[in-house]
C-alpha cells in the first residue's frame, strides 16, 4: 500500500509526470502497450493517463487470461458438464464470459442436474482438487486458463492427482505463453499499420519466466521492453524508462520491477511445468486466431488426468459475436469506446464479450472507472 499512498498524496506521481512530460520529445508521438490487463487496470483506475503529455499514448495488449480464452473452449466445458455430467470448477470470471446459444458457463448451471454435474467457481487449482478428494462419486474437472504466472499451481495440482491415484479428477488444459502472444502482436497482418514503440511488459510473470525470454523482442523486433510492478508509480517510472529509451534510440530489456524479477525468473516452478506440460503445436486465442508453440498442453505421463484426453473432447472454433470489437481491442488496433457496443448493449452487468467481464479486461476498465466518460466529453 506505500506506493499507492504515495500516488494519491500526490508528491511522487506529479514528479514522475512532470520527468515524462520534460523527458518526451514535443516533435515526436509515442506508443507503448502495455501488455498485461493488470497494468490496464492500474492506469484507468489511478488515472495515470491524466499525468502524461498528449503525445505518449497507452496501447491496451491482450494479457487477460479469460479475454483471451476463445469462445470454443467455453464451449468444450459447457459441453462436457451437460453431456459428460462432470462438475467443472474454474475462476469467477471464467463464468461470465459469452458462449454459443446465449449461454455461459453462469446459464448452463441452471439448466443442470446439480446431484449429477455442477459449474463452480474456485479461488485456485488446490480447491478442484479438494472437492474432487471430499466426493470421490464426482467427476471434478479444472478449467485452467492463465499465462505463466498460474501455470505452476496447475502444475502442482496434476502431480498431487497422479500421486494420490485420484481418478475423479483431471484438467481441462488452457495455460498460454505471453512471448508468442508478443510475437503475434508485432507480426499481425491486420495490426501492420498500428506502430509500438515498446512495450510495459508483466510483473507476475516475468516472476516466473524471468526477463530473458523477452530478449526477442529487443533482437528481432528492435522493440524496447520494461517489465514494470503493477503499482502506479511503476507504471509511470516504466513509461519514463521507455520514453528515454526511444529517444536514445535504444531497444534493451528493463527491469523496473527488479525488487521481485530476476534475469532467470523462478527456476523450480519453471522445472515443475517442463515436468508437467509441453508445447501445444496450435492453439487458439481470441482475437488473435490460431498461433504456433502459444500454450501448453498436459505431456502424456499424465494423460489420466488430461480432461481433453479422458473424455475424448475436440476443439472447434466459434466466432465472436459479430458487433463485439473485443479482438481488435485485444490486438491494440481500437481502444473500448471505439466498439459501438461499449457501455450501452455491453456493460459489467450485461456483458457482450470477454472483455467487459474480466476485472483485468479493457473495457471492464474504462468503464467501471469511467475513462469512457472522459472520452466522450473530449469528443462532444
Amino acid at each position: 500500500m506505500k506506493y499507492v499512498d504515495e500516488f494519491r498524496d500526490g508528491t511522487l506521481a506529479r514528479g514522475l509526470g512532470e520527468a515524462i512530460a520534460r523527458a518526451a520529445d514535443p516533435a515526436r508521438d509515442y506508443a507503448f502497450m502495455e501488455f498485461c490487463g493488470g497494468h490496464t487496470h492500474a492506469i484507468s483506475r489511478y488515472g495515470v493517463i491524466d499525468l502524461l503529455p498528449s503525445n505518449v499514448r497507452m496501447i491496451h495488449g491482450p494479457g487477460c487470461p479469460v479475454c483471451v480464452l476463445p469462445v470454443g473452449r467455453i464451449d468444450m466445458a459447457i459441453r462436457l458438464a451437460m453431456e459428460q455430467a462432470v462438475t467443472i470448477c474454474t475462476y469467477g470470471d471464467c463464468l461470465r464470459v459469452p458462449a454459443s446459444d446465449g449461454l455461459s458457463l453462469l446459464k448452463a448451471r441452471a439448466r443442470l442436474d446439480k446431484s449429477r454435474a455442477d459449474i463452480r467457481m474456485v479461488y485456485s487449482a488446490a480447491d478442484a482438487l479438494a472437492l474432487a478428494q471430499r466426493e470421490p462419486q464426482r467427476e471434478v474437472v479444472f478449467l485452467a486458463i492463465g499465462f505463466e504466472t498460474t501455470t505452476p499451481p496447475t502444475a502442482l495440482v496434476l502431480q498431487q492427482a497422479r500421486a494420490l491415484g485420484l481418478k475423479n479428477f483431471s484438467v481441462l488444459c488452457n495455460h498460454v505463453l505471453t512471448p508468442a502472444a508478443i510475437v503475434a502482436i508485432l507480426d499481425h497482418p491486420e495490426g501492420k499499420g498500428m506502430r509500438l514503440d515498446g512495450f510495459i511488459g508483466p510483473a507476475h510473470v516475468s516472476t516466473v519466466i524471468g526477463s530473458r525470454p523477452y530478449d526477442f523482442v529487443a533482437e528481432h523486433y528492435r522493440k524496447p521492453v520494461v517489465i514494470a510492478g503493477f503499482e502506479p508509480l511503476d507504471v509511470m517510472q516504466s513509461i519514463l524508462m521507455l520514453v528515454r529509451q526511444v529517444n536514445e534510440g535504444r531497444h534493451d530489456i528493463e527491469n523496473e520491477f527488479s525488487r521481485a524479477v530476476t534475469r532467470d525468473g523462478n527456476r523450480k516452478a519453471q522445472a515443475l511445468v517442463e515436468t508437467v506440460f509441453e508445447l501445444r503445436p496450435q492453439y487458439e486465442w481470441r482475437g488473435l486466431g490460431s498461433l504456433p508453440d502459444s500454450a501448453l498442453r498436459i505431456r502424456p505421463e499424465f494423460a489420466a488426468w488430461d480432461a481433453e484426453a479422458r473424455f475424448g473432447l475436440d476443439y472447434a472454433p466459434v466466432a465472436d459475436h459479430k458487433s463485439c470489437e473485443c479482438g481488435t481491442i485485444l490486438r491494440g488496433e481500437k481502444r473500448p469506446a471505439d466498439c459501438k457496443l461499449f457501455g450501452t448493449a455491453c456493460t459489467p452487468e450485461t456483458p457482450m464479450g470477454s472483455c467487459m467481464v474480466s476485472s483485468e479486461g479493457a473495457c471492464a476498465a474504462h468503464f467501471n472507472y469511467g475513462r469512457f466518460r472522459d472520452i466522450a466529453v473530449v469528443a462532444a
